[in-house]
């Protein structure tokens, strides 16, 4: 090994750790490939820790039974609602923040933070006390058979109740990122997934005093792992440890700074409202070819978010690093983050493409030994992971809008490739040409690649550029 290759390897370890520690604040000056770095590292790894949630879970109940598997795909879909609310605040909250930071403003950043939290709060009430008095009715209506609701109403029931827990985890996480404080978002995530591992097994199968839940027991343990992350989180704001710190004075409904979220993020929650409602649709479709091959499909989609998730850690850095350069007054440093951002997700999601066309049934095996789940997972994971180059560039290009407090032009983009065309597409190929299950899994990859596409245009318009926030 050459003395250059040394301190390449050496400099790469310091970059790590100042990543991981939080120490590096400053992204508007300097190397844009190392800002790049500093944010998504923990960027990345926050995401992992979230997918590694459902994944967590999907191991412990595929142990239950078929039903128990094809519950939490179909309360999983719902949920995709919820986090479709927490996302699009999320955006708002790291676009007003991220914008307050560039122009040196802390104060109004934690301002702004304090309502993000406080316009979740409302919204994750109201989610929870539908999916407490109504959980059987949702499963119902997705589609579920009498004897998987009458075994997995209690997942949906305690899931969606604790809904504040999934709201609040993804706002406060996202103020921090939109302040810089990425890694602090990281060790959040990092807590309530090593509580989710622990308690899962508890919780479903039982432990002294303590009975087996079955597949209610994988929704209690979440909820709790991501319940005493979010006392965290409140614990880092109101202490200081970060860049934005909240005081009992900051406490206070600001309608000025209330409205300009609200309407921020509206256009956030619109697009992710009409891509997740579109993947509700689809589980619906997949519903009608049985509980073995929806529980395959079920499978193969964890373990796709699983990897989309470092994609969108990436995708958040660019987020970041645009907020924050239109803030300091540089657009042209804002789109050069961009292009070197997408062209870095790009060749990681080739890489991962590549071992899910090779491994696929191998990797569905894991999970579920029923030939026929595996069949339809390694199907669903093959035809859809065949466009990630294409999900690679549409994921940050969407980010980056949203970073800019642009989030009207990703739902315009999604409206129309979900709803006019993901859906029909998916209906008549699945069902009215007998393509079966095939059908759907192409309706998602060539409406992704469109995605990407129509994004790339837009964004070499430059019209986010002068979006005020």
């Amino acid at each position: 090994m050459t003395q250059q290759s040394k301190l390449s390897i050496k400099r790469f370890f310091q970059y790590l750790k100042i990543a991981l520690t939080g120490k590096e604040q400053s992204f508007t000056t300097g190397s844009i490939r190392r800002a790049i770095f500093m944010l998504s590292v923990p960027m990345i790894l926050e995401m992992l820790m979230e997918s590694t949630f459902a994944l967590v879970d999907m191991i412990f109940v595929s142990r239950v039974s078929t039903n128990a598997i094809a519950t939490v795909v179909l309360t999983e879909s719902v949920i995709t609602l919820v986090y479709a609310v927490a996302i699009g605040l999320s955006m708002a909250a790291t676009a007003l923040v991220a914008r307050r930071i560039g122009e040196n403003d802390t104060e109004g950043a934690s301002k702004a933070g304090v309502q993000v939290i406080i316009l979740g709060t409302i919204v994750a009430v109201v989610i929870g006390s539908l999916g407490i008095i109504f959980p059987k009715e949702i499963l119902g209506l997705m589609g579920g058979e009498p004897d998987l609701i009458a075994e997995g109403y209690g997942y949906t029931r305690v899931l969606m109740g604790g809904s504040i827990t999934v709201v609040l985890l993804f706002l406060i996480n996202a103020i921090f990122r939109g302040a810089g404080d990425a890694s602090i978002a990281m060790w959040m995530l990092v807590i309530s997934n090593g509580l989710n591992i622990i308690l899962d097994p508890i919780f479903i199968f039982g432990l002294g005093p303590i009975p087996a839940y079955g597949v209610e027991g994988a929704a209690i343990a979440t909820t709790i792992g991501r319940g005493i992350a979010v006392v965290g989180q409140l614990m880092v704001l109101f202490f200081g440890w970060s860049r934005i710190k909240v005081t009992l004075k900051d406490i206070v409904f600001r309608a000025d700074i209330m409205w300009n979220l609200i309407k921020v993020s509206m256009g956030g929650i619109g697009q992710f409202l009409i891509a997740t409602s579109s993947w509700v649709f689809l589980t619906r479709i997949m519903s009608e070819f049985g509980s073995a091959v929806l529980a395959g499909y079920g499978i193969s989609i964890r373990v796709i978010m699983f990897t989309l998730m470092p994609a969108w850690g990436m995708s958040n850095a660019a987020a970041t690093l645009v907020g924050q350069n239109l803030g300091a007054k540089q657009p042209e440093r804002a789109e050069k983050s961009v292009w070197k951002t997408g062209k870095y997700n790009a060749i990681f999601m080739i890489l991962i493409s590549i071992v899910y066309m090779l491994f696929a049934k191998t990797i569905v095996g894991w999970f579920k030994s029923d030939p026929e789940v595996i069949e339809a997972g390694a199907l669903s994971l093959q035809v859809i992971t065949a466009g990630y180059v294409f999900y690679a560039y549409g994921m940050v290009l969407i980010q980056s809008f949203n970073g800019a407090g642009d989030t009207k032009t990703p739902t315009v983009i999604n409206f129309f490739c979900f709803w006019l065309f993901q859906l029909p597409l998916a209906y008549l190929l699945a069902l009215e040409f007998d393509y079966g299950p095939l059908g759907v899994y192409l309706a998602i990859t060539i409406a992704e690649a469109l995605i990407a596409v129509v994004s790339m245009w837009w964004f070499r318009k430059g019209k986010w550029k002068l979006v005020e926030v």
